[in-house]
């Protein structure tokens, strides 16, 4: 039904209908929009209610019909007709004398002529008043008919070809003008107390029903963190996976339809708590790790999967931000996808410059990998140089901070990065250090009983083994890759203890040497002592030779020694293979 089609008055009568306010205040086009946006309205009552309006004018146009006069050429055929016969009978007609039949028959015209146009007006105004001017009339003939008295004339022979035009414009004023707000009371008393009793009806059977849908509009990212009671929230990385405000609610029945696990990246639609609800919950999983949460549901579990040696070697050269120290650790210590690597240091030897280095050259040169830093009871000012200098993920926890906090995000970490493996990526994790981490491990420990030299629990050791042992290179897969610093000679028996535990886990180390560093000779680093595990199977057997032969020439050096030959050497060249072409001269 095409509101556009009707007429206003039947517009006025839907508004009506439909209790709209002052409806006659808005031109058609707005009272078609108020009518559409009318939350009672229904196109089939509408179409009912218009239908019974048509009928009602139909009938209405029928009464009027038989009631207004014809003009004077067609009443002579309607003589015939039943409801009004028009015989010649012995009526007696009054002539005047000539002169003034003519003038009679001047009027007669007018007359008619008048009453044509009062017929006329009476079809276009069907509420307009009965008119004055038909009194005025016969009072004026009858002055007429006092002054004279006209001849009689019998007229049974003659057939009666006018007919007075007063007779029947006195029968058409006696019916009375059809008045619309009459019927319209009549039709809405017989259909809006129906109306309202179905509204009522609905009302109190169907809850409240509102006219926007807030389900599915906002998208949100986060790592699933699930509780001892089976449900679970997702944490931002804004608030380093720390409980915030923020946090969306995932149910179980979600966690266990889709298989989903302990840092699981999710990609899902929220929609906005209800009553007696804190947390916007989880409403559909969009994305779970960058994948199809189909595919990901049937995956293999990380401890299930293939370790390898490390045969993916990481470039650090050829960046914008390259240093010497790129380049010695290129080439004397690779580092894999999938490597395990231990950088030993003691303070202030320049340990989180040479992670800040790695970083920023695993950053440019491999975008593909997902790079972590993660940085345990470190100083504030470290953390904010960290985020503003290395293009990653930077989680920290600074010193002043609970042991719980340190232990709960690394553990968050690892899970993370161990779903992203078996869903394919290649993750770097870079962890400073993993003696404070073993600290704070320590401080959580329930007490055994057992307690090793220089007061570390005997059980202690096992989580920060476990993320520490979790680097590896996955057959068919993904990698996992570790790079953490160890401190030693810090004057603490437990330090030692610790460093000693990792000491053989790793399958590359970087050593550090303080007398170096106390000399500012940068980057601090023990060429001899430094070395990675099946190094082979990083670097091509042409320059796997000549790196044997210039560590055969360093060995007899000493540290300082053999730093400061190569400084010298590497300045003069542009990489590391033009550098060890010049080794035969």
């Amino acid at each position: 039904m095409n509101l556009n089609d009707l007429k206003i008055n039947q517009l006025l009568i839907i508004a009506k209908y439909l209790k709209i306010s002052n409806p006659r205040k808005y031109k058609k086009d707005q009272l078609i929009t108020q009518i559409l946006k009318h939350p009672l309205y229904n196109e089939n009552e509408i179409q009912k209610l218009i239908d019974n309006d048509d009928n009602n004018s139909e009938e209405a146009n029928d009464i009027t019909d038989t009631n207004i006069p014809q003009k004077s050429e067609n009443i002579v055929d309607t003589q015939n007709k039943s409801p009004r016969k028009r015989i010649a009978t012995n009526k007696k007609v009054m002539v005047a004398s000539s002169n003034k039949s003519e003038n009679n028959s001047e009027k007669v015209i007018k007359n008619n002529n008048e009453s044509t146009k009062n017929s006329n007006v009476y079809n276009d105004e069907k509420k307009a008043q009965k008119p004055n001017v038909l009194n005025e009339k016969t009072k004026k003939e009858q002055k007429f008919h006092n002054e004279e008295q006209p001849k009689i004339i019998d007229t049974e022979t003659i057939e009666i070809s006018t007919i007075d035009d007063e007779e029947i414009i006195d029968t058409q004023l006696q019916v009375e003008p059809l008045d619309h707000t009459k019927e319209d009371e009549k039709i809405n008393t017989k259909i809006l107390p129906l109306d309202e009793e179905l509204i009522e009806e609905k009302s109190s059977k169907s809850p409240k029903i509102y006219s926007w849908e807030n389900e599915g509009i906002i998208e949100v990212q986060g790592v699933l963190d699930i509780l001892t009671e089976s449900f679970g929230f997702l944490r931002s990385s804004d608030f380093n996976y720390y409980n915030s405000p923020d946090d969306v609610y995932v149910s179980n029945t979600l966690i266990k339809t889709l298989g989903l696990k302990v840092g699981d990246t999710i990609e899902g639609t929220i929609r906005p708590p209800r009553e007696k609800e804190k947390y916007f919950p989880l409403v559909k999983v969009l994305k779970v790790n960058g994948l199809d949460p189909q595919i990901v549901k049937d995956r293999v579990p990380f401890d299930y999967m293939t370790p390898l040696f490390p045969y993916k070697k990481f470039n650090l050269t050829g960046h914008p931000q390259e240093t010497l120290t790129s380049r010695i650790i290129d080439l004397f210590c690779p580092i894999g996808k999938g490597q395990r690597g231990l950088i030993v240091s003691q303070p202030k030897t320049g340990k989180t410059m040479i992670l800040k280095e790695i970083a920023n050259a695993i950053a440019y040169n491999h975008p593909e990998v997902y790079l972590i830093i993660l940085l345990i009871d470190e100083r504030p000012e470290e953390v904010t140089d960290m985020i503003r200098s290395v293009r990653a993920e930077v989680i920290a926890s600074t010193f002043d901070e609970p042991a719980e906090k340190q232990v709960r995000i690394s553990q968050l970490v690892l899970e993370k990065a161990k779903r992203m493996v078996e869903c394919g990526h290649d993750v770097v994790i870079l962890l400073d250090s993993i003696t404070r981490l073993a600290r704070a491990h320590n401080t959580m420990a329930p007490p055994s009983g057992k307690i090793l030299s220089g007061g570390v629990e005997s059980n202690a050791l096992q989580k920060p083994k476990r993320f520490f042992g979790a680097a590896r290179q996955i057959e068919n897969g993904g990698s996992l890759t570790i790079i953490a610093t160890a401190l030693t000679d810090t004057g603490s028996k437990m330090d030692e203890v610790i460093f000693e535990e990792f000491k053989g886990t790793g399958n590359m180390e970087l050593q550090l040497d303080r007398k170096l560093s106390n000399k500012r000779i940068f980057p601090a680093i023990d060429i001899v002592a430094s070395s990675t595990r099946r190094d082979d199977l990083l670097v091509p057997k042409d320059i796997l030779q000549r790196v044997w032969i210039l560590r055969n020439h360093l060995a007899d050096m000493t540290t300082q020694e053999a730093i400061l030959f190569i400084q010298e050497r590497m300045r003069y060249t542009q990489n590391n293979e033009e550098f060890l072409l010049t080794m035969n001269d």
